[in-house]
């Protein structure tokens, strides 16, 4: 697996924790609709950079088996404590890391405005990777934080609906969740609304990887 990794200026990244930006398109189609490799965007190249200023390593990679590739991300970077950052469709690839039966080292988790569970026709139309598929919030881990980012005005018809009902399950199993909703933000408002609550909201991820990858 080839693996980008973006380290904290002038620091020795051999055991410093890392975060990896899930990828959960095939980086082959995403390169022909976007005409860039998923690794190269920018808001790909600014999260990890972002990370790298709070001591972190920013691990990106891209591959066009998406479900599969996690998992041997994940294995490329054992020993080290490690959390994992996506969004949108990226996220059922993320929470493939999350299930009972994963063998995953995942530390934490931050799911910012993203699909989550029972998202099939939403999968089949913007082509990510769904390896959740008929999984449900009882499959996740109770042991993983989770930081979930809710965007009060996404466009995208059902994917809050969907975000409210894994959110609400999660509650009901009272797992380790921090929720933050941006009432005014659009999806991926973290690119195109320039706004105090979403620095607010990005200031906010960066201290729960902190808090659990730095200082557990």
């Amino acid at each position: 697996m080839d693996l980008d990794f973006y380290p904290p200026p002038g620091m020795d990244s051999t055991d410093l924790p890392a975060v990896v930006i899930v990828s959960g398109f095939p980086d082959d189609g995403f390169r022909k609709h976007t005409g860039s490799s998923f690794r190269e965007t920018e808001s790909t190249l600014s999260w990890v950079r972002r990370f790298a200023a709070a001591g972190m390593v920013g691990v990106t990679y891209a591959s066009n088996d998406p479900a599969s590739a996690i998992h041997e991300v994940l294995h490329e970077l054992r020993g080290r404590r490690i959390g994992i950052w996506a969004s949108s469709g990226n996220v059922p690839v993320a929470l493939s890391a999350l299930m009972h039966d994963a063998p995953s080292p995942v530390a934490c988790a931050v799911l910012c405005y993203g699909y989550t569970l029972d998202v099939d026709e939403a999968a089949a139309t913007f082509k990510f990777a769904n390896p959740c598929a008929g999984r449900t919030i009882d499959d996740l881990r109770s042991d993983v934080p989770l930081f979930l980012a809710r965007a009060g005005q996404d466009q995208f018809p059902g994917l809050n609906d969907a975000l409210d009902r894994f959110a609400a399950g999660a509650l009901r199993r009272n797992l380790p969740l921090t929720l933050v909703n941006h009432p005014e933000g659009p999806h991926a408002f973290d690119l195109s609304h320039d706004s105090a609550t979403t620095r607010e909201i990005i200031r906010g991820v960066l201290e729960f990887l902190r808090f659990h990858l730095l200082q557990a």
